[in-house]
């Protein structure tokens, strides 16, 4: 078990320095000048040559990777350009807004459709399974943003229970905060039902035709007892590796529900700021990403071993 986690650690340095190399060379990549954007119709080559030398761009891009890593060391990514806040606080002010948007979506889809799917694998076959596995694709094949849209002219326009667009802080006023959030949680929720019940499906159909389940069923255990004690261990395995790349993607891609409904999340800040060739909001913004990515995965992969016990006895 030691051996296994220390691995895992090795290896999410030498990806945290790839991650940090490939994202400084894309953000190079992009066509446009931050400086002569910054200074609009306004420039002339006198004022565009000062400030291209007060933010670096005038340097080597080995002399500019060594200064933003040496800084990024420090905990300082920068400060924006458009702004002129900094990149780090900005970006976790905005993390914060997209935590309260994923973390819950994906802690009721897992509550609600591992059973579901466990349920579904128990009864395969059956008017039961069809339909749950039905509604699942049906839920998994409506792009997010069109769900979200969908609940929007539902709820905020037809009925007009819930606000159509806008957020409040919890600090400011926690019931508003709730109301608002409703409907972007809702979203992430019923499309990651459909994402999450279809793989506990299938990894509790894979366990059930196991020798094991075979012999707890002959010894005469109720199903019940079959299901939860023998099954759900083994089955939820490939279910938690999927919950952790599903919350990975859903931290650093919920730019578009942000944007249906107008939240200021760290998505909404990285488009704002490629829109505005922000270098150091980009370039903090993608580093955060991957590094969040990373993390998730790597809390994964050590809490893997709680349900194989293959990989606790290594």
């Amino acid at each position: 078990m030691l051996r296994f986690a220390l691995a895992r650690l090795a290896m999410a340095i030498p990806t945290l320095l790839l991650v940090a190399v490939t994202v400084f060379v894309l953000i190079r990549l992009i066509p446009g000048d931050p400086a002569a954007m910054m200074l609009g119709d306004a420039s002339d080559a006198q004022g565009l040559a000062a400030l291209r030398e007060r933010l670096g761009l005038d340097r080597s891009i080995p002399e500019q990777f060594l200064i933003w890593a040496s800084l990024l060391l420090q905990g300082d990514l920068g400060k924006s350009i458009v702004s002129g806040q900094d990149v780090l606080p900005t970006i976790l002010d905005r993390f914060s807004v997209s935590v309260q948007i994923v973390i819950p979506a994906v802690l009721l889809a897992t509550l609600v459709a591992v059973p579901m799917g466990m349920f579904a694998a128990w009864k395969q076959n059956s008017l039961r399974d069809i339909s749950l596995v039905s509604c699942a694709t049906l839920m998994l094949s409506i792009p997010a943003f069109w769900m979200g849209m969908l609940l929007l002219l539902l709820f905020g326009l037809k009925l007009r229970w819930l606000p159509v667009v806008g957020y409040v802080n919890f600090s400011e006023d926690p019931k508003a905060a709730f109301v608002y959030l409703i409907l972007p949680v809702a979203t992430l929720f019923l499309h990651e039902v459909g994402v999450i019940l279809r793989m506990a499906r299938a990894s509790t159909l894979e366990v059930l035709n196991l020798e094991y389940i075979t012999h707890a069923r002959a010894k005469g255990l109720p199903e019940s007892a079959v299901m939860w004690r023998h099954a759900f261990r083994n089955a939820f395995g490939p279910t938690w590796t999927l919950l952790g790349l599903i919350l990975g993607n859903l931290l650093a891609g919920v730019a578009i529900i942000e944007t249906v409904f107008t939240i200021p999340g760290l998505g909404r800040l990285l488009v704002d700021a490629i829109f505005a060739r922000d270098y150091p909001v980009i370039q903090g913004c993608l580093l955060f990403i991957a590094s969040i990515y990373i993390l998730v995965n790597l809390v994964v992969d050590l809490l893997y071993p709680i349900f194989d016990p293959r990989i606790a006895a290594q």
